[in-house]
């Protein structure tokens, strides 16, 4: 059964946010966007997203607004697409506008799920891993860059009946798999992200060209180690990345072959991606925060919560927080201060 006349509304008209919007509509879906600058609101409005990328070149005329407290419905299903640090503004706008029977998903890198429960509670808020990629030429111009999928699910493990109407709709974009497992699937998404965003904010250097350098691996592989020893503090059964990436296995082991090992599977991920910049490090190009704290500020928040150790993950986030503040540049140079930690 189709859902098409479900009021859909998507905050963030973002890359990820936008692409989704517009495939949606294309799907026939009542679709709304929200986008963070009037005059990006108005001119999609008026002109539409044009969307570009593997799945081919279209326009598609969709309407968006400017501010939540403008819309003039109830959304069925929310999306919530922007970066991690909005959520303190945006959250609290959304809450009135919701019906009993809303459900909103976070979009978000890092678990940021606990702050959606405690604002709409558990039964409305759906998790959601974002597993393809994109980028934004402009406001109203929109590529995908990458396939791959979403994965959706309760935090708790709930069937909510409306999860299959939600992966209706998602999979106008991209397949999509409901687990019972969210958070093991978040967290093996942050692990990676903790690594591969922050590194590439604190180096500068495109994923290639960072992951080809041993001493920088060697700093991966700890912040993995550390983020899995949390992981079992907190119980949580971590999926493998992509489907891919066993971090179980990946990260056990002292033995040369061990440590060989590690380092082969990184520069296969390091060549696979290798022309791609840390969309961390991009956010510092425009004048914007990271995500750190969503991040590898998760991981060293648990960890002092459980009494575990994360020295590798604490010194990234301090180098991180001095270069959004102008103190350091993003240069490769600032390896060597993590790089004590682990001699």
């Amino acid at each position: 059964m189709s859902h098409k006349r479900d009021k859909i509304l998507v905050i963030g008209a973002g890359a990820i946010g936008g692409i989704s919007a517009a495939m949606m509509k294309l799907k026939g879906y009542d679709v709304t966007v929200i986008a963070k600058n009037r005059e990006t609101a108005e001119k999609i409005s008026q002109s539409g997203l044009r969307i570009s990328g593997i799945k081919g070149d279209f326009l598609v005329k969709i309407a968006a607004e400017h501010q939540i407290r403008s819309l003039t419905f109830a959304p069925d299903v929310v999306f919530h697409a922007t970066k991690a640090y909005d959520l303190e503004k945006s959250l609290p706008e959304l809450l009135p506008i919701l019906h009993s029977e809303s459900r909103v998903l976070s979009m978000q890198n890092g678990i940021c799920e606990p702050i959606f429960e405690k604002i709409f509670g558990a039964e409305r808020t759906i998790g959601c891993i974002v597993g393809w990629g994109a980028t934004m030429h402009a406001p109203d111009s929109l590529e995908m860059s990458s396939l791959g999928d979403f994965v959706i699910g309760t935090m708790d493990g709930r069937k909510d009946p409306m999860l299959p109407r939600i992966q209706e709709m998602l999979s106008s974009v991209l397949p999509v798999r409901i687990s019972e497992n969210m958070l093991g699937y978040l967290y093996s998404k942050l692990i990676v992200n903790s690594a591969i965003t922050s590194l590439g904010v604190i180096t500068g250097l495109p994923l290639g060209k960072m992951l080809s350098r041993r001493k920088i691996r060697r700093i991966f592989v700890s912040v993995m180690q550390e983020a899995m020893q949390v992981a079992e503090a907190l119980q949580i059964n971590v999926e493998p990345y992509g489907g891919r990436l066993d971090y179980y296995s990946f990260t056990n082991g002292n033995t040369l072959i061990d440590h060989f090992r590690r380092h082969a599977v990184i520069r296969i991920i390091g060549f696979k991606y290798r022309r791609l910049y840390s969309s961390g490090l991009q956010s510092i190009a425009k004048g914007r925060p990271t995500e750190i704290d969503f991040l590898n500020g998760y991981i060293s928040q648990m960890g002092q919560e459980h009494q575990i150790a994360t020295p590798v993950n604490n010194l990234i986030i301090e180098l991180v927080k001095k270069i959004e503040s102008g103190a350091l540049k993003s240069e490769i140079k600032n390896i060597h201060h993590i790089l004590k930690e682990l001699s």
